[in-house]
């Protein structure tokens, strides 16, 4: 043999090892379990909750090597005992569960900016706020920018991203959320630039922005939450998740990481498939379901109290509540209008939440009064011209086709609108006290502290002189609640206060 031959037959025996072991590399399997807006710590019909939710997660982390547990915002309102905790209750049992990482979603700015970052800041985990930016410009306080993680060799980046329109369904305060596209993209590219193989956004997103970002395609993965659809979607190159809501369902990512030689160099590859795991169908976990059990013994104490009783049907259902008059819409501001003394009151769809009917000669509770009005918000006073009237219900019927949350709800005055006219011209008439609006003259109007700072779009309240300010104001619920005691037995009932135009 000559020595240039001996010379190869070192060098083939030295690299053999090396080109072996990269050969019989096998792929990295994570799995990611996602859920979304998950504020209701108890199970309901035997679906949800957390204790099934950790049913769940046990028997992931117990099959599998590599499990993420991932939330898409919405988690500290507006549940029952957020009116109590403003959500204190929710995040130690997510520390509970432990979860990974998350997203702020647009109820976490129910109680404002400080709340938001008390919460965060009481967190066992990671709290991503990419977009939320403070006074200052920076990110808000507590929150992360950014979170990677390693998995078998992989770096997988996360951000998040809060939905624009927290701006008018919150209360965010001096918060503004920047672009969620532009803010995407940035991050997107600084993650891989960092060595990220994978990039997932968890993004507490409206439908129109969830198809736009995947339509961007900057992250690889979108864990979505906000419109509590369960759906899954890949097109190749980006993935899109969302879980329908309260842990009804957890969606598991089991996603293959790889790296493969092309063209003479090492790629990273990637695929997901999804599970729809139905939470019925697990069983709860037991220590869990003591954490929550205690939790519901102190709402007990303080809501399973009998304020009196029905004799009509009373319909809370979200779709009622959004695109016409109620009962329970005419209960609760017939409340607030007494309560303050106002010529009129008016309150959004979107803050009755119970979602259900109450049968004639249903004995009512405050229970049933903190689930239809969870979010903590006060009465307040305003004076307002007919003209700042009539832009309001311009404002509540503009988006009768989306179910939006704005719905207005009133007493002491009758509306006459189109819903077929283009939005912004759909009020034909309004009657206050039996006469006709007049646009220059002042009245008092008795409104909720959240649109009197210009929520749901209502920004002609912004701006109108405070009678009743929310430092002075008094709860809707506590309101409600002794309207219904003071009575003993109510019969609300659809009078034609919100009448459609013929055609």
């Amino acid at each position: 043999m000559t020595t240039t031959s001996f010379r190869r037959l070192l060098m083939a025996s030295a690299l053999t090892p090396l080109f072996a072991f990269a050969a019989a590399a096998e792929p990295v399997h994570l799995t990611i379990l996602h859920v979304n807006d998950l504020d209701r710590m108890e199970e309901s019909g035997g679906q949800g909750g957390m204790a099934r939710l950790m049913g769940v997660v046990n028997a992931e982390r117990a099959a599998r090597d590599n499990v993420l547990l991932t939330n898409g915002g919405d988690a500290i309102s507006p549940s029952l005992m957020s009116g109590f905790d403003q959500g204190a209750h929710m995040i130690d049992l997510y520390n509970a569960a432990g979860f990974d990482v998350m997203v702020t979603g647009n109820h976490e700015y129910d109680f404002g900016p400080a709340i938001a970052t008390q919460r965060i800041g009481e967190a066992n985990f990671p709290v991503l706020a990419s977009n939320a930016i403070d006074a200052d410009g920076e990110i808000l306080d507590g929150a992360v920018r950014t979170w990677t993680t390693e998995v078998g060799g992989f770096t997988i980046g996360f951000f998040g991203l809060t939905t624009l329109s927290t701006a008018v369904k919150s209360s965010p305060g001096s918060i503004t959320f920047a672009p969620v596209e532009a803010t995407s993209e940035t991050i997107a590219q600084e993650l891989r630039d960092a060595g990220a193989d994978l990039v997932i956004a968890i993004a507490h997103t409206d439908l129109g922005e969830d198809e736009r970002l995947r339509q961007l395609a900057a992250a690889d993965l979108i864990l979505s939450g906000d419109d509590h659809i369960l759906s899954t979607f890949y097109n190749g190159n980006v993935a899109f998740v969302e879980s329908a809501s309260q842990a009804d369902y957890v969606t598991a990512i089991d996603l293959t990481l790889d790296r493969v030689e092309r063209r003479g160099r090492e790629r990273f590859v990637w695929s997901p498939a999804f599970r729809l795991i139905n939470t019925a169908t697990v069983e709860p976990d037991a220590a869990m379901a003591e954490k929550v059990d205690g939790y519901l013994e102190q709402l007990s104490a303080e809501l399973d109290v009998e304020i009196g009783s029905t004799t009509t049907e009373i319909d809370s259902r979200r779709q009622s509540v959004r695109t016409g008059e109620t009962a329970i819409g005419n209960l609760i501001t017939d409340a607030m209008r007494t309560a303050v003394g106002a010529d009129v009151a008016i309150t959004n769809g979107g803050g009755i939440r119970a979602d259900k009917i109450y049968e004639p000669g249903t004995t009512l509770t405050r229970r049933d009064i903190q689930s239809e009005l969870p979010f903590g918000n006060k009465t307040v006073l305003l004076e307002l011209d007919g003209a700042g009237i009539t832009a309001a219900l311009e404002n509540g019927f503009s988006a009768i086709e989306d179910v939006g949350g704005r719905f207005p709800h009133v007493s002491g005055m009758s509306v006459v609108y189109d819903p077929n006219a283009a939005a912004g011209s759909r009020v034909v008439s309004v009657d206050i006290g039996g006469m006709a609006l007049d646009p220059g003259k002042t009245y008092t109007v008795a409104t909720n502290d959240f649109m009197a700072n210009g929520g749901d779009g209502y920004s002609v309240f912004s701006g109108a002189p405070n009678i009743i300010d929310p430092a002075a104001a008094k709860l809707m619920a506590a309101q409600v609640i002794e309207h219904i005691e003071a009575a003993g037995t109510i019969s609300p009932e659809v009078e034609g206060r919100l009448q459609v135009a013929t055609q």
